[in-house]
């Protein structure tokens, strides 16, 4: 529509169609994947990530790392992550605050996102007029602002049932998944899932969403009470992530996206090699690189662009090796389900258990679980 001319939508109308998300179990990608194997460009890359993939599953010994960035449970790409975790297939998480908080947490509260008509590049209406209806946009998807301020107050409720001190994400969102188990336990979510299947997620820009509204309104109303204030601790974040690497050898990386996820998540090498030489040890060799590694992006590069650095340049830093890497180079939403899909089918997930990361740092004083201690929790949230 032209700025200025009467909208001939209504916002009930605009977020009329929620996003499906797509089942990776209720089609086998499997034909696909080996049809790719002979050809060229991304089509040979999937495959050949879909080849490593399935070699981490079947590495007994290799624990899973996923990293998430950019808008991708909007996207439809919720229930994939979900069977994954189901099926012992990843065993720890990094995303952006936007993919856990935003996107998922708000999701499993029973909120929805919703497919927008029309095209980004000839919008029925214009994102001015979107403004003023409370409807905000990811490029084709509609987010009613109403229910994200809904989600911002649930964050913020939580958060007030902390005791004073600063936090690792992983921490928080412990207490968001208890809480959606105890409250939402109908809603699909992954947050949910992951703390009912102990696997931990690390958010190391955890103001960058929701959350960081929540603490705001937390550390402001405390400052008002003159009672303590909450705070995020990305340094505890970064060591808990590294115990997962000191606690096992072999690690591999699937990335979706790059940015501070997949940085993050390629540091702890490096990191468990300072505490490795801090003991007496080597600074290199003693500490393995990942041993796998999966890069799915539309990224370059060339631009200076962490979110498009090579695997192969991260081997130069000592983080990825180069026996199993692959970067891939397309639209995750259309690319991952077909990854995924082909490694459920497979079934290497079969023979292996997960290794239940979340065991190694078990709730401490002053984390809230809603479903362990759901009276204790309730009565602090107050």
């Amino acid at each position: 529509m032209t700025h200025g001319k009467p909208a001939k939508w209504t916002k009930k109308e605009l977020l009329s169609r929620p996003v499906e998300h797509i089942d990776i179990t209720a089609f086998d990608a499997r034909p696909i994947v080996k049809a790719y194997r002979e050809m060229a460009y991304s089509s040979r890359t999937l495959a050949q990530a879909a080849d490593i993939y399935s070699m981490m599953l079947k590495d007994k010994e290799c624990a899973v790392i996923l990293t998430l960035a950019g808008s991708l449970i909007s996207a439809g790409l919720k229930k994939a992550i979900i069977t994954l975790l189901e099926h012992n297939m990843v065993d720890a998480i990094v995303s952006t605050g936007a993919n856990i908080v935003d996107q998922d947490f708000f999701e499993g509260l029973g909120f929805k996102h919703y497919i927008a008509p029309g095209s980004p590049e000839a919008p029925p209406v214009d994102d001015l007029t979107l403004r003023n209806w409370m409807i905000d946009r990811i490029y084709d998807t509609y987010i009613d602002e109403d229910d994200l301020r809904a989600c911002d107050a649930k964050t913020h409720e939580i958060f007030n049932a902390f005791e004073p001190g600063a936090y690792s994400s992983r921490e928080f969102i412990h207490a968001m998944g208890s809480y959606l188990a105890r409250h939402h336990a109908k809603n699909e979510s992954l947050v949910k899932t992951a703390y009912l299947r102990k696997v931990p997620i690390f958010v190391p820009a955890f103001s960058d969403c929701s959350a960081g509204f929540g603490i705001v309104l937390q550390q402001t109303e405390a400052i008002e009470k003159g009672r303590g204030q909450v705070a995020f601790d990305s340094g505890k974040d970064f060591r808990e992530l590294t115990d997962i690497k000191l606690a096992c050898k072999d690690t591999g990386l699937l990335m979706l996206g790059g940015g501070v996820p997949k940085n993050f998540a390629q540091d702890i090498v490096v990191a468990a090699e300072l505490l490795n030489e801090r003991k007496g040890g080597k600074a290199r060799g003693d500490i393995g690189m990942h041993k796998y590694a999966v890069q799915m992006t539309v990224a370059d590069s060339r631009d200076g662009a962490l979110s498009g650095s090579t695997l192969r340049e991260a081997c130069s830093w000592g983080k990825v090796d180069v026996v199993h890497e692959q970067m891939v180079f397309g639209e995750i939403s259309a690319l991952f389900p077909i990854l995924a899909s082909d490694a459920y089918h497979r079934g290497a997930w079969k023979g292996r258990k997960g290794f239940t990361f979340a065991r190694l740092f078990e709730a401490g004083a002053g984390v809230p679980d809603y479903a362990a201690k759901p009276a204790k929790a309730r009565s602090r949230a107050r």
